[in-house]
């Protein structure tokens, strides 16, 4: 594997009396539930990424926010490192543990707390089911707009963590736009509240800062969310094209009218067909890409937006642009997409999921780059796009019991990611970077944006215990990877070789 992480940083660790630790542990909180044998942590030793593995050293399950405080305060006094972990579906290894390391699972703490129909917010517990939220909305009329595609099993502590996104978000934003306020515990166990009930808060907005932080700055408690009335009416077009590149090209013109779709996605054939035999939805499978274009709102602008969507996508080159006939068709088209991910695993034994942003303009010239790439490395590519805001899933194909694959499927992956910087993209858009893409945050940033970094963890964690070893990298490292601000193998600020 060629990352720059794991081993090394449990390297750099202070060695952990784990007995000492298991029994400082259950004198403070005898009530706190702990595993220890190898057995009992096993189940905990990936995410979603499966193929990164640690076993944690610890794993606690508190079901209260007195026992996760003073777990915070007994690791911050003995140096421990801490990483916090949800329902464990994410995707680039951001809640791998650490062998010299104690996991706090937040799975238990899954209750809803408060529904507001007059506020149109919701105050839960970090480890409620995205879907729980809309679902206990719904008598009101509410729900909630962030739905990533594993919204089934994923909890609201884990999606403030990645700043998760989901099919709608080009219309509705990520999670970070539909949050009012998080309650969260410092390494120290320090509670703090992060913005407000209201609109805006004074200060500086530490919330949106603390969105997408991967549980490097602290730990999420309770989270206020905000709820939206249903759309009076939804509709989707499913638009077939004979290649990628033409429905590269539709998503631009679409947005380029004036219309802002609910959603607006994007499938190649390789993914078309994985999902129709999967789900059935009623895919043309002929069809080198398909793009699915859902319009709410009022029955009026709904019905008026429809059939100019419908006109940009014939001028665009769709081969067929099919309305969902009912409600029941327009759910299946959905699932199609939604389980994409599940669908493609039916294809290869293996598949590594990415998660790059590019601008839009730029979706016909990556798609081919990817292509070529593809064929480089000898590994099928399907895609899966949030095609409206740029955010590309490509899903590298491989048998990681055949030789020499898994590392192919990992380089693949970083080319790609680098051809979405490139292009004037990002390395995520969703998933975070966690232990997958350290290496690409240095094809990102330069020395100067790393160092700052650094100094927001600092302020929040001086002394570095939560979730180390992820997200952002050390100078030192970047250097070793080539990163694009090394040059001739020098670091820019010597002095900072210690970060």
């Amino acid at each position: 594997m060629n990352i720059l992480y794991d081993e090394r940083v449990d390297g750099e660790l202070p060695k952990v009396d784990k007995a000492a630790l298991l029994a400082s542990l259950r004198e403070r909180m005898p009530d706190l539930d702990i595993l220890h044998r190898d057995e009992d942590l096993r189940p905990y030793e990936c995410d979603g990424l499966s193929a990164y593995r640690t076993t944690p050293m610890l794993v606690a399950l508190p079901e209260r926010i007195d026992q996760v405080q003073a777990l915070l305060r007994l690791c911050h006094a003995q140096r421990v490192p801490v990483v916090a972990r949800g329902a464990g579906t994410g995707l680039s290894g951001g809640a791998l543990p650490l062998r010299q390391g104690v996991l706090l699972v937040m799975a238990r703490f899954n209750r809803i707390l408060e529904i507001s129909p007059e506020g149109r917010f919701a105050r839960v517990q970090p480890g409620v089911r995205n879907l729980a939220i809309s679902q206990t909305a719904a008598p009101y009329g509410l729900y909630y707009a962030p739905d990533p595609s594993s919204q089934i099993a994923c909890s609201i502590g884990g999606n403030v963590a990645e700043n998760a996104g989901g099919v709608h978000c080009l219309k509705y934003g990520l999670t970070v736009h539909n949050l009012l306020k998080v309650d969260i515990l410092t390494v120290e166990g320090e509670a703090m509240t992060l913005g407000s009930e209201a609109l805006d808060s004074p200060g500086f907005d530490l919330l949106a800062l603390f969105t997408g932080s991967e549980g490097m700055l602290g730990i999420v408690t309770e989270v206020t969310v905000k709820l939206l009335p249903k759309p009076q009416v939804a509709k989707v077009l499913l638009a077939a094209f004979d290649s990628v590149e033409r429905a590269g090209r539709a998503v631009a013109d679409i947005i380029a009218a004036g219309i802002i779709p609910g959603g607006l996605e994007m499938m190649d054939n390789l993914a078309i067909r994985a999902a129709e035999d999967f789900i059935h939805a009623g895919y043309p499978v002929d069809a080198a890409a398909i793009l699915l274009c859902e319009l709410d709102g009022v029955e009026a602008d709904v019905h008026d937006d429809c059939r100019r969507v419908g006109q940009v996508l014939e001028q665009a080159g769709a081969t067929e642009v099919r309305l969902a006939r009912d409600e029941a068709e327009r759910v299946r088209f959905w699932a199609g997409r939604k389980n994409a991910f599940p669908a493609v695993g039916r294809l290869s034994p293996d598949y590594y999921c990415m998660d790059g942003t590019i601008p839009r303009r730029e979706l016909p010239g990556v798609l081919q780059g990817i292509a070529t790439l593809s064929v480089e490395y000898g590994l099928r590519v399907a895609n899966v796009f949030h095609a409206g805001d740029g955010n590309m899933h490509p899903l590298i194909l491989f048998d990681a019991n055949r030789p020499g694959e898994l590392e192919r499927a990992e380089a693949l992956g970083g080319r790609i990611l680098e051809l979405c910087v490139a292009v004037g993209g990002s390395i995520t858009g969703e998933h975070g970077v966690g232990r997958e893409k350290i290496n690409q945050m240095c094809a990102q940033f330069n020395a100067d944006e790393i160092t700052l970094f650094h100094g927001i963890k600092a302020a929040f964690d001086p002394t570095g215990l939560l979730n180390p070893g992820k997200n952002i990298p050390t100078l030192h490292r970047c250097a070793e990877f080539g990163a694009m601000h090394v040059h001739m193998g020098q670091l820019p600020f010597p002095e900072l070789e210690r970060f």
